[in-house]
């Protein structure tokens, strides 16, 4: 379906939605609207009654008041709805991808052959299941045998695959993803209706979307101000019937009227858009391929102060990537490159192919034939460190300098102190030392550098602006971290991490009263994730990391958490800025109506009407007219938020006072006094 046809039946739905709300049961979850929704039960009523004669107002009027305070309603109702849609598509689509399948259930995981087919929604946790190229992944688990590639599209709307294996930190699978090629055997981790998808889909449709202490609070305010407005108009109607009768001329407000101004006065703009967004809050993160566990997470994000950044992958591209051959003395810079380039052309890593590539660039040395040359190649272990190639009676070795200097040692070799002197200056620059020994001579370094990714700098520089503190986390020695941190231009390093060092560490900073976020996908990041305010874990990570944090990224993508930053201060920004709208907006309204409603009664209140509103119905028909309107024209913003703009919060505090508030100012001076014209040229009233 066509994003465009997808749009339009979100929309139809909303509209069916809205009149779907028009029940007590939902109406009341909303205090601010529900006092408009009795407000236009009662003008209808009104309406009704005086057709028996039971005046109130003219019923013209009464009606017109009764049919704008139901669109006011339905508005709020539509605000809610929309966004409740978009999340209602997102589940669709997610829902499509779970479905129940036949899996192959293992009694034992060492023995393919026996297994018992089962359906996917009677697996529980601990059940092993054997998947195969082109079967669907029944439920969510860990790997624990083979490799495979994955077609994760349905959950991330990537249609690239990626490997999933046993061990590390890429072995946990989703339920509802498809094997492209190999097998794997699964461990199950959730039970049926408890999986990732089903937490998801539950999270996009609102379904268990709590409101967050800051919604909470804001509500009761609003509360609190319309509890405030409805004791003060249900006075006006005694107090204007004393003072007609005293003063014996003009008569008493209306109960239409009283009703209209209580709609007006009560803070009705912001209630009708809260629950919106936060809603489309939620929303944005799940287009972003983040799963909140909770409201309460997004709003945390928007109030973080410090980074904790892995960083490889976030900082840096992941891969070591060889940038210079360094000889020592008596060796040339092209035979260096030569035997480093042979040690590496059966080295499949990124560091070993960026070895061949840079010796062909530097030198035009291309690959040879290695069969004419007879070469066995050493791949690199653990235990040795080093790996390379023996051809036609040459041994070449590469790799960590203390490796190398001990096989050069034991073999009653030579290692030149210049070329511990080239491995300290390349380790004090930020890189990764690679020694090379062709025949028991040193022949020099291979410098491995860390590629800072481009714009990061940059995008350190925008958080430093909005207050934010960076800290990169590495286990790298400090020499290197130092080097690394200030070319990517990070406020602070941790070096040499260890997961006790990332718990004290964030202990230490929530002592001091920052809010702290970080990323994780290990085991040995639960802790640390557990601890953390903002805790995001890759979708690629262990259970363990996913059940520790409280978002999971799908990309998988450690620069993430910079963009869940944003987005949760967007929902903070886009909520006061609203808010601050709909205060300024009922302060404006408060001038433009009052006045004009009692100077039947006090004539000298005339000097106040300085908007000229034509009466007292047109002032109060032109106030709620404009009143439902602008509910209408904020839910764009509501949805789609106020444009992010990386500053400091008291300038941004400053800047949407002006916007909004100035704006709330003046809208409804410009609008009620349109409309009143409008209604007065047609003759309406």
């Amino acid at each position: 379906m066509k994003d465009k046809d997808l749009n339009k039946n979100i929309f139809k739905d909303a509209i069916r939605q809205s009149f779907a709300k028009l029940t007590p049961r939902i109406q009341i979850k909303n205090p601010v609207m529900l006092v408009v929704y009795i407000g236009a039960i009662f003008t209808t009523i009104l309406f009704f009654i005086s057709f028996a004669g039971i005046k109130d107002e003219n019923s013209g009027y009464t009606l017109a008041i009764a049919l704008i305070l139901w669109f006011t309603v339905l508005f709020a109702n539509f605000a809610e709805a929309i966004a409740e849609g978009r999340g209602r598509a997102q589940a669709d689509s997610l829902r499509s991808a779970r479905k129940d399948v036949k899996a192959k259930k293992l009694k034992s995981a060492s023995n393919f052959e026996d297994y018992t087919e089962v359906l996917s929604n009677l697996l529980k946790k601990g059940d092993i299941v054997y998947v195969k190229s082109g079967e669907q992944i029944p439920m969510d688990g860990d790997v624990i045998d083979g490799a495979a590639s994955v077609d994760e599209s349905a959950i991330t709307g990537e249609s690239a695959p990626v490997i999933r294996e046993s061990g590390g930190d890429r072995s946990a699978v989703t339920g509802g993803t498809t094997l492209l090629s190999d097998w794997l055997v699964v461990q199950v981790t959730a039970e049926a209706g408890e999986s990732f998808l089903d937490k998801m889909i539950a999270m996009v449709e609102g379904a268990s979307r709590k409101k967050t202490p800051n919604e909470i609070a804001l509500q009761i305010l609003l509360v609190t101000l319309t509890i405030i407005f409805l004791v003060v108009t249900a006075t006006l109607l005694p107090f204007s019937n004393f003072v007609s009768s005293q003063v014996g001329q003009g008569s008493a407000i209306s109960i239409t009227n009283v009703i209209a101004l209580l709609v007006c006065l009560a803070p009705t703009t912001i209630g009708a858009l809260l629950s919106s967004i936060g809603i489309a809050g939620m929303s944005r993160l799940n287009q972003a391929n983040v799963l909140a566990m909770s409201g309460r997470a997004i709003e945390a994000a928007g109030d973080v102060d410090v980074l904790l950044l892995d960083k490889t992958g976030t900082i840096t591209l992941g891969n070591r990537q060889a940038s210079v051959f360094i000889p020592v003395n008596g060796v040339t810079e092209k035979d260096l490159a030569d035997a480093a380039q042979l040690s590496s052309l059966a080295d499949e890593t990124a560091e070993g192919r960026s070895i061949v590539v840079l010796a062909k660039e530097r030198f035009g040395i291309r690959g040879r034939d290695l069969t004419k040359l007879g070469a066995t190649f050493v791949e690199f272990t653990a235990k040795t460190r080093m790996s390379g190639i023996d051809y036609q009676g040459n041994e070449i070795r590469k790799g960590a300098a203390e490796a190398v200097k001990n096989f050069v040692l034991d073999k009653g070799g030579d290692y030149p102190e210049e070329c511990n002197q080239i491995v300290k200056q390349v380790a004090s620059d930020g890189g990764t030392p690679l020694v090379v020994v062709k025949n028991n001579i040193i022949l020099g370094v291979i410098y491995l550098k860390d590629i800072v990714k481009n714009g990061v700098k940059e995008r350190f520089e925008d958080l430093r602006k909005m207050g934010i503190k960076t800290i990169m986390i590495t286990g790298d020695n400090p020499m290197t971290a130092a080097a690394i941190a200030a070319e990517a231009g990070v406020d602070d390093f941790l070096a040499e991490a260890t997961p006790e060092a990332k718990l004290i560490l964030i202990r230490d900073y929530q002592s001091k009263g920052h809010l702290v976020a970080m990323t994780g996908d290990g085991t040995n990041d639960a802790p640390a994730l557990a601890q953390a305010d903002v805790a995001v874990a890759m979708n690629t990570g262990t259970q363990a990391a996913k059940e520790a944090g409280n978002m999971v990224d799908l990309d998988s993508s450690p620069t993430k958490l910079i963009d869940i930053v944003r987005i949760g201060k967007q929902l903070l920004m886009t909520r006061g800025a609203l808010t601050t709208f709909s205060v300024a907006n009922d302060v404006a309204k408060y001038f433009a109506i009052i006045p004009v409603l009692f100077f039947g009664i006090y004539p000298q209140l005339m000097a106040l009407n300085f908007m000229g509103l034509t009466s007292t119905k047109s002032a109060i028909l032109s106030a709620i007219i404009y009143n439902a309107l602008i509910i209408i024209a904020l839910i764009p913003l509501a949805l789609k938020g106020v444009k992010y703009h990386e500053m400091p919060a008291g300038k941004l505090l400053k800047r949407n006072m002006l916007i909004y508030g100035l704006g709330g100012i003046v809208a409804p001076f410009v609008a009620i006094k349109l409309i009143d014209v409008l209604l007065t040229v047609s003759g309406l009233v």
